[in-house]
């Protein structure tokens, strides 16, 4: 996910008024169920005792130790404002929680059970009376009720993802309501139990300076959560401690039954990525999941890995259920990227075979779909009922997705490269761009085609630089920016960028988030993830049909046909993945013998040795 995979929207309103009676009656027909699922039944019975990946005999001790890169100054995870801290959902629980062992299927955390009509039209969750805040107050539907539409007021990411949730309403001592825009939408009652409650009371008094606290605002002031750790100590942007609450409401519940392992769990952040490697190499730091195919194929070869006290794992795990698209992305509120030659144009720029090649050590794979890696992923002609939803939209679509499979260039060699650019340099030429001596020029305004790619690492100046020394060898101006964490994300929010890199997860159950990747609404609201600035009304009429797909079969035909048409337009220049995560760790850690279909359970289920 999110799975996108944080790694990742709400609305507002209350609606307390109606005579409880007749809610009443309606509840005595409810039927209250222990889990949620989109995609397959639950595993999982009523009764059961733990979840099956875990060591019911894991200890309660020691420190982890992790790493970031960048900064934080933030600890409220319901605004886009400021750098979220790494690891503050450890402070919040939600209503449900999900099991990596199955797809999209979530149990009962907060709540207790929850209920939904036949036509989901709404869902209710029955909260727990044990459940307590770390004050010693209970968890109530008021907490739920403010946490839902303060996110929603203050996320625009959250605001869209849960934009077909019309409101939240307490409707039961215990029992929380949410009502829906939209019939026999099987996501909407699965995700609404996913956001972070806040406790109500709290950021309604003051602080300790006698400062009333405002949600809506970022801030380093540690809150009061009901989640299995607090913030013990930090230092703003530079170190964060969370200690396990032994007085925890929800340590023995099944769902957390050998899970919540560390005493202590710690982050120190790092401006740069070989200075946080060379922390993990000395053993400050426990755990590195490495996303570099270079350092992982030349760099780990150090003294403790040979003798066995580092430990490295390439895991398929968490990329089974989960689609991946990693690009680079024109920002088409640009002039220069508005015209999909253009952006094709980028495409033929880049030569993954060499740098596969010279950088990674032949451990990547060429990205050729936005759900690549799953049965998502569109691929051949469009046949079936994903034709008929094509044919549906022929006018609004571009001719090839009837007529040629989607393709990225190959290159490796001179001659391919060579044909390559000179493809480039024939679709700006279309696009009307002229190369002239050593530059490419707008053949009307003279103007270079110029364009800035923004990052906020030096890490990735080994992959682009090549990259930006092919576009040279076309007249194409292209510049790497690396700028602090802090500037990189207010600029990405605010689209100020002309070039990024992004990566998106998908989910075996893409739905409400689509909206915010690639409808035409996102693209002008700060902070979607809206990033290339689409506004193509075939992908919105398409995103609409995946969100509202009756049957599993009728969501996967418009996958595959929104997946193509995104493609065809040419938003992104993909690049390459492995399908695996590379993780390695100091012996003084370790997990289950039997880790998770769909994850690796980190930190959750690790534990001290």
């Amino acid at each position: 996910m999110l799975r996108e995979h944080l790694r990742n929207g709400l609305v507002i309103v209350t609606a307390l008024g109606a005579s409880l009676s007749p809610i009443t009656a309606k509840a005595e027909e409810q039927v209250w169920r222990h889990a949620v699922s989109v995609l397959e039944t639950p595993k999982l019975p009523p009764d059961f005792q733990n979840l099956p990946y875990v060591n019911l005999q894991a200890p309660k001790k020691g420190e982890l130790r992790l790493s970031e890169e960048g900064t934080f100054d933030s600890f409220n995870p319901l605004v886009d404002k400021g750098n979220p801290a790494a690891g503050v959902g450890l402070i919040f629980d939600t209503l449900m929680k999900s099991s990596e062992d199955e797809v999209s299927v979530s149990y009962g955390l907060l709540a207790e059970a929850i209920s939904y009509p036949e036509d989901m039209s709404s869902v209710s969750f029955r909260l727990r009376p044990e459940a307590k805040w770390a004050d010693g107050q209970p968890v109530t539907p008021e907490d739920v009720v403010f946490s839902f539409n303060s996110a929603k007021a203050n996320s625009t990411q959250l605001a869209n993802y849960y934009r077909h949730v019309t409101s939240a309403e307490k409707t039961g001592e215990r029992e929380v309501t949410f009502k829906f825009d939209e019939k026999n939408n099987k996501e909407l009652p699965a995700i609404v139990g996913d956001f972070p409650i806040l406790p109500k009371h709290w950021y309604e008094g003051k602080d300790a300076k006698g400062s009333q606290r405002d949600i809506s605002k970022s801030g380093l002031e540690p809150p009061l959560g009901s989640g299995p750790y607090k913030i013990a100590s930090f230092q703003a942007g530079s170190t964060l401690r969370y200690e396990l609450r032994d007085d925890y409401w929800g340590k023995d519940l099944p769902i957390n039954r050998g899970q919540n392992n560390f005493k202590v769990i710690s982050y120190t952040y790092f401006t740069d990525k070989d200075v946080e490697f060379e922390a993990f190499r000395s053993g400050s730091v426990d755990y590195a999941q490495e996303n570099s195919a270079s350092r992982w194929a030349t760099r780990y070869d150090f003294a403790a890995v040979k003798e066995g006290r580092v430990i490295r794992e390439a895991l398929s795990n968490p990329f089974k259920a989960t689609g991946i698209m990693q690009a680079m992305v024109p920002n088409m509120r640009r002039d220069q990227f508005k015209d999909s030659r253009v952006r094709e144009a980028l495409n033929y720029a880049l030569d993954f075979e060499t740098l596969n090649r010279d950088l990674a050590y032949g451990g990547l794979k060429r990205v050729d779909s936005f759900f690549w890696g799953t049965e998502l992923a569109s691929s051949g002609l469009p046949q079936g009922r994903e034709l008929e939803i094509l044919q549906g939209l022929k006018d609004k679509v571009p001719s090839r997705v009837f007529t040629t499979p989607y393709t990225n260039p190959v290159g490796g060699d001179a001659t391919k490269v060579r044909d390559n650019l000179k493809t480039a340099i024939g679709l700006l030429k279309e696009a009307g761009w002229d190369l002239k001596g050593n530059q490419m020029v707008n053949a009307k305004t003279g103007k270079p085609l110029s364009f800035e790619i923004l990052v906020n690492s030096p890490s990735f100046e080994r992959t682009i630089s090549p990259y930006i020394a092919s576009m040279k060898k076309i007249g194409i101006d292209a510049r790497l920016r690396v700028v602090d964490a802090s500037q990189y994300i207010n600029r990405i929010r605010t689209f100020d960028f002309d070039m990024i890199w992004v990566v998106w997860a998908q989910t075996m159950n893409p739905g409400n988030e689509q909206a915010t990747y690639w409808g035409s609404a996102a693209a002008s609201q700060n902070g979607s993830k809206n990033y290339a600035g689409i506004a193509d009304p075939a992908v919105d009429e398409l995103v609409r049909m995946v969100t509202s797909a009756p049957t599993r079969e009728e969501q996967v035909a418009a996958i595959h046909a929104l997946d193509r048409v995104l493609l065809a337009n040419n938003f992104v220049v993909p690049l390459f993945y492995s399908g695996e995560a590379k993780i390695a760790y100091w012996n003084t850690i370790t997990h289950p013998e039997r880790l998770p279909t769909y994850g690796i359970g980190f930190p959750t289920i690790w534990w001290a040795k």
